[in-house]
C-alpha cells in the first residue's frame, strides 16, 4: 500500500521561493518595469522625472533625466530589476553616458526572451543566438568606427560633435554649442592625461545657464583670512590637514582642578605658546601661503597676518586634494622636517566675486592642464542637473580622447548592427536564428523609441531608415531636429564608439545572467530577540 509522505520543509518560516516559470516571468517583469521605466528619457526630445526624498531629506527633489541618477534614487525590491540599476552604474562609472541606453536595451532583450520562452523555446538556445548575435553586432560596430586622431582639426570637430550629441538630450541643450565647447576646451587642456580631478565645477545661483565660464585656473570656494594680503604673486603654497584650534583650553570629558581661575589662565597661556611654537615650524617651511583643511582659531590666523601670510581655513577636502594635485603640493600634517615637505606653487593668488560670493583664484599652477568650470543657473535643481550634464559629457570625452574611434549616432548604429544580425541569422540553420532575429529587433527599438519620445511617427521613420541601410547608406539615422532621416555626418551626430559598445557589451550581458535563472530563494528576515529591542 502507498503511503503518503508529507512534503519535506528544508527552509525557514517566513522564507520564500519563486521556481521555473514562475521565477523566470518574475526576473522578466521586474526588469522590463524598470526599461518602461526610463525609456521616455531617451533621446534628444525625452521627458524628465522628478525624484521626492523621503526620511530624512524629506522634500528634497532632483529633477533629471540621467538614467543612473533616477534608478541610483528609487528602491527596487525585485532581483532582476537592482540587476539593471548595476549595469546602469558600471556604464556611468566606465563610460559616464550610455546610463538610460544600456538599460532600454537589455529590458528589449529580455522582453524579446519573454515572447520566445513562451513559444518553448529553451532559455540556453536563447543565450546562445544572443551570444552569436552580439559577436556579429560588435564586429559591425568596429568595421563601421572612424578614426581622426590623426588629423587635430578633424579630432576636435569630432570631439565637438560628440559633446552636442551628448548634451542634446540634457538641460543643456538650449546652449549646447556653446556648453560643447566649452567641455572640449577643458578635456583637451587636460593634454591626454584624462585625469578629470584636473576639471573642477563649481556651481553658482544666480543669472542664466548662458552665464557660464571657463576659468583657466583654479578656485577655492574659501575667503581669505582677517587682515592678511589679498593677493599674492609666486604664491608657496602648504597645504595641511592640522588641528590649527587649541589656543584655548578645552575641558570637554576630562577633569582639571585648579586653586584659582589664575591657573586657568596660565594653562590657556602655555596652550597658546604651543600654538605659536606650532606656527614658527609652519613659517620655517619658507611659504606666503597656509592653506588648512581644518579650522584656524583667531591666534594663529594673527601670527599668520603678522608674518604676511596668508591663511585660508576650513577648505573641504575634495577642494584639498584637487588643491594639492593642481599646484604640485603634498598635504601634509607635521612640520618637524621643512627639507622633505613639497611645496605647492602658483603665478598669483587673488580674490575674485562670482555673483555674490567672495572666492579665491589660483592662476598660474603647476598643473597647467586644470580649470574651473563656473555653472550659473537660476535654481539648485537647475544647477545640480546641469552639473551632471556637464560631467557626462566630461567623461565621455575623456574616453574619446583616450579610445579615439567614433561611431553615428541617432539610431545609425543600432540599425546597422540590426541590420548585420539579421543578415548571420539567416545562415543559422538553428532555433539560435530566431534569437538572433529577437536579437535585432530589441535593437531596432532604440531608433523607435528616440522617434516615440519626440513625437514623431516612429514606424514610418523606422521603416524609412532601415530601407536606407537596405540601399547601402549606412550613415543614415534620426534627425530629430528636422523629424526625418538624414545623414548622420552632414548633421553632425556622432558618438563614442567605446560608449556604444559597452551599452552593447553590458546590456546583452545582463540579459544573458536573468535569463539564466530559474529559482528566485529569498531568506528568512533575522528575528530581532527581546534584549536587542530594548536596546
Amino acid at each position: 500500500m502507498a503511503v503518503a509522505l508529507n512534503p519535506v520543509q528544508i527552509m525557514k518560516t517566513e522564507a520564500e521561493e519563486e521556481r521555473s516559470e514562475t521565477a523566470r516571468l518574475s526576473s522578466f517583469i521586474g526588469a522590463i518595469a524598470v526599461g518602461d521605466l526610463v525609456r521616455s528619457t531617451l533621446g534628444p526630445r525625452g521627458m524628465d522625472k522628478i525624484l521626492v526624498a523621503m526620511g530624512r531629506s524629506e522634500g528634497q527633489i532632483e529633477v533629471t533625466n540621467d538614467g543612473a541618477t533616477i534608478l541610483r534614487n528609487i528602491g527596487v525590491d525585485n532581483p532582476a530589476a537592482k540587476i539593471l540599476v548595476d549595469i546602469s552604474k558600471t556604464q556611468d562609472d566606465e563610460v559616464g553616458d550610455g546610463t538610460t541606453s544600456v538599460v532600454v536595451l537589455a529590458s528589449e532583450l529580455l522582453r524579446e526572451a519573454e515572447k520566445l520562452v513562451s513559444m518553448r523555446l529553451h532559455p540556453q538556445t536563447i543565450i546562445s543566438g544572443y551570444r552569436r548575435a552580439t559577436d556579429v553586432a560588435r564586429e559591425a560596430l568596429e568595421n563601421s568606427a572612424e578614426d581622426n586622431s590623426a588629423n587635430p582639426a578633424k579630432f576636435r570637430e569630432d570631439l565637438f560633435k560628440i559633446a552636442k550629441t551628448t548634451l542634446s538630450s540634457k538641460i543643456l541643450a538650449q546652449h549646447k554649442e556653446f556648453f560643447s565647447n566649452l567641455a572640449v576646451d577643458a578635456v583637451l587642456r587636460l593634454k591626454g592625461s584624462g585625469n578629470l580631478d584636473a576639471i573642477q565645477i563649481i556651481k553658482k545661483q544666480g543669472g542664466t545657464l548662458g552665464d557660464s565660464f571657463l576659468d583657466e585656473g583654479f578656485i577655492l570656494e574659501k575667503k581669505i583670512g582677517v587682515n592678511q594680503p589679498k593677493r599674492i604673486e609666486n604664491a608657496k603654497l602648504l597645504v595641511a590637514n592640522t588641528p590649527m584650534d587649541t589656543d584655548k583650553i578645552k575641558v570637554f570629558g576630562s577633569k582639571i582642578s585648579v586653586e584659582s581661575t589664575a591657573k586657568v589662565a596660565e594653562l590657556e597661556l602655555a596652550e597658546k605658546e604651543k600654538m605659536k611654537a606650532k606656527v614658527q615650524k609652519i613659517l620655517k617651511h619658507d611659504i606666503n601661503v597656509f592653506i588648512n583643511r581644518q579650522l584656524i582659531y583667531n591666534y594663529p590666523e594673527q601670527l599668520f597676518a603678522d608674518a604676511g601670510v596668508m591663511a585660508i581655513e576650513h577648505a573641504d577636502f575634495d577642494g584639498i586634494e584637487r588643491l594639492a594635485l593642481v599646484t604640485g603640493g603634498e598635504i601634509v600634517s607635521t612640520f618637524d622636517n621643512p627639507d622633505l615637505v613639497k611645496l605647492g606653487r602658483c603665478d598669483l593668488i587673488e580674490e575674485c566675486i562670482i555673483g555674490e560670493d567672495r572666492m579665491i583664484r589660483l592662476s598660474g599652477v603647476a598643473l597647467g592642464e586644470a580649470c574651473t568650470i563656473v555653472l550659473r543657473g537660476a535654481t539648485n535643481q537647475i544647477l545640480e542637473e546641469a552639473e551632471r550634464s556637464m560631467h557626462d559629457a566630461l567623461c565621455v570625452l575623456t574616453q574619446t580622447v583616450k579610445e579615439t574611434r567614433t561611431v553615428f549616432g541617432g539610431g545609425c548604429s543600432e540599425t546597422l548592427m540590426a541590420r548585420a544580425v539579421m543578415e548571420a541569422a539567416v545562415l543559422i540553420p538553428g532555433k539560435e536564428a530566431l534569437a538572433m532575429d529577437a536579437f535585432a529587433r530589441a535593437l531596432l527599438m532604440i531608433p523607435t523609441i528616440i522617434a516615440d519620445n519626440a513625437g514623431y511617427d516612429s514606424a514610418q521613420l523606422v521603416a524609412e531608415l532601415r530601407a536606407a541601410h537596405a540601399e547601402g547608406k549606412s550613415t543614415v539615422g534620426l534627425d530629430m531636429d528636422g523629424a526625418a532621416v538624414n545623414c548622420m555626418n552632414l548633421v553632425g551626430i556622432t558618438e563614442s564608439f567605446k560608449v556604444k559598445r559597452q551599452v552593447l557589451m553590458s546590456a546583452s550581458e545582463a540579459a544573458e545572467m536573468i535569463l539564466r535563472v530559474d529559482d528566485i530563494i529569498k531568506s528568512a528576515p533575522r528575528k530581532r530577540t527581546a534584549d536587542q529591542g530594548q536596546c
